[in-house]
């Protein structure tokens, strides 16, 4: 049984440390009378630039591949740096396509520095290109962060693109809301509705000059740059039937729902203010309806191909925010669902902010999980919380201790139960976050980090396991098949860390 509990790093005990200022005695009782490590889930570690934060998607990507599989991100930036990101077939397309049409050049997606879901040099590029092609009408499309940076730091990145707009002499920001609204994952679609129609008919708030509407979208209600409601900049921007539209984003998780929205011609999850269907491009695959510039790489014999291959009955268990990440991109972002494989979604609450309900669905999660083990024979679980980075992206200290102590009193009830019916429990996380809640200035931190996560075996069958020091998240997948008695293939190049 595999437990990832997303968003639980290993950092330093101090103030803003909700994991250590939690009260979570279970897992000190494990801690203590277990072996544990620590591994690496970060940057390179996880095939992501240097001193990029780790992340969900890629976190978990790592574990199931079993292997460092350079990423998106990676492979976006170094095809800016050769050159072959302008010659790109799909933006060629799309660039044709608003010169024949005399259309416009929409360029889309959030505006963010960290790498997770986008990062504001490639839009810079997509700048770039439309410069070289002597493109006429070029519209951005501002999502705002405040999870994966801090909260209040958009004027921060409209700066950087204005600075970028003068530089090439090209461009306008037609519009700006928050990634709550655009970037929704948990079919939340009246939220992606406010988002569309902004981008179709304008509807929103109109402030003409961008810093200004940052601020007025705060003095309207908007918390952090998370909540910014629908700002209309430009009103000769929208969004339009011959236009093209690059989404830059390539993280596939929170791009797939406004995707759809424009890609779909029989869209139905809403009844948008205005059907439009622009030629829409995409960064990542995040829709089998549209092109895709960097399609997701291939990863032959995972773990979950390794498993099916050998008839292992399998269980996949998560609430609805993390569903993703312990099927499709644990599974190499392969959709399909294979023989031998459960999966088992429990609802996430509805509420504007987790900070709300810090405990999340982890309580149906568990009871779930305790039926099937007791009514099923499984070879493999892999079972996810979400509470300590979706609570924790709230910024909100003491809610987030709270998720921590709610994930304490849940393995409480797991881990005898596991036990007894003769599971092996391999306890971490995916990345950190909920153990650097606050930056030294005392503001609320949101985001991830670069920091380790615990690596602990929970087992009686294993006598006093020697555990490797110094491993990652690709070394998980090679541990699960050694405690399975399973021959790891040579793709497989992680390293058990029971030695």
């Amino acid at each position: 049984m595999l437990i990832i509990m997303d968003g639980y790093g290993e950092g330093k005990d101090y103030p803003g440390n909700a994991i250590t200022r939690a009260n979570a005695p279970f897992m000190e009782t494990l801690r203590k009378k277990y072996k544990h490590t620590l591994v690496k889930t970060d940057s390179e570690d996880v095939g992501e630039p240097p001193h990029t934060q780790g992340g969900s998607e890629v976190g978990h990507f790592t574990i199931g591949a079993g292997r460092i599989v350079w990423q998106t991100l990676e492979e976006i930036n170094q095809s800016i740096k050769s050159g072959e990101f302008f010659k790109d077939k799909f933006l060629r397309e799309a660039a044709k396509n608003c010169e024949i049409n005399n259309s416009a050049f929409h360029i889309f997606g959030m505006i963010s520095d960290q790498g997770v879901h986008s990062d504001i040099h490639h839009l810079f590029a997509l700048l770039k290109f439309a410069k070289m092609r002597g493109l006429k009408k070029v519209y951005i499309h501002a999502i705002t962060d405040g999870r994966d940076v801090p909260e209040h730091s958009a004027k921060k990145y409209i700066e950087m693109i204005q600075k970028k707009i003068k530089e090439y002499g090209i461009g306008k920001i037609a519009t700006i809301i928050g990634r709550y609204y655009a970037m929704d994952r948990d079919t939340n679609w009246d939220r992606t509705k406010i988002a569309h129609d902004l981008y179709v008919s304008g509807k929103g708030t109109f402030e003409p000059n961008p810093m200004k509407a940052i601020d007025k979208a705060e003095k309207l209600g908007a918390e952090t740059d998370y909540y910014i409601g629908p700002m209309l900049i430009d009103k000769n921007g929208l969004i339009k039937n011959e236009d093209s539209v690059i989404f830059f984003n390539y993280r596939t998780d929170r791009a797939r729902q406004i995707a759809k929205a424009f890609i779909k011609r029989a869209f139905k999850d809403f009844e948008p203010s205005k059907r439009v269907n622009p030629e829409f491009v995409c960064f990542g695959p995040y829709s089998n309806r549209a092109p895709v510039m960097f399609p997701a790489p291939i990863v032959k014999n995972n773990l979950n191909e390794v498993l099916v291959k050998n008839k292992i009955p399998q269980l996949r268990i998560a609430e609805t925010e993390k569903y993703a990440h312990v099927t499709y991109f644990f599974n190499s972002q392969i959709k399909t669902q294979f023989p031998y494989e459960k999966w088992t979604l429990i609802r996430s609450p509805k509420c504007p902010s987790y900070a709300d309900k810090p405990e999340m669905s982890a309580p149906e999660v568990t009871k779930k999980l305790i039926s099937e083990i007791k009514n099923n024979d499984y070879g493999f679980i892999l079972l996810n919380f979400a509470n300590c980075d979706l609570v924790g992206h709230s910024g909100v200290f003491e809610a987030t201790k709270k998720a921590v102590e709610t994930l304490d009193v849940c393995l409480k009830q797991i881990v005898p139960i596991a036990q007894k019916l003769g599971y092996d429990i391999l306890i971490t996380g995916d990345h950190g976050n909920a153990e650097y809640m606050l930056y030294p200035n005392g503001d609320p931190c949101p985001s991830h980090t670069t920091n380790p996560t615990i690596f602990l075996v929970v087992s009686d069958k294993i006598k006093n396991p020697k555990l490797r020091k110094g491993g990652g998240l690709k070394d998980i997948a090679p541990t699960v098949l050694k405690l399975l008695k399973v021959k790891q293939p040579k793709e497989m190049t992680g390293k058990s860390l029971i030695i």
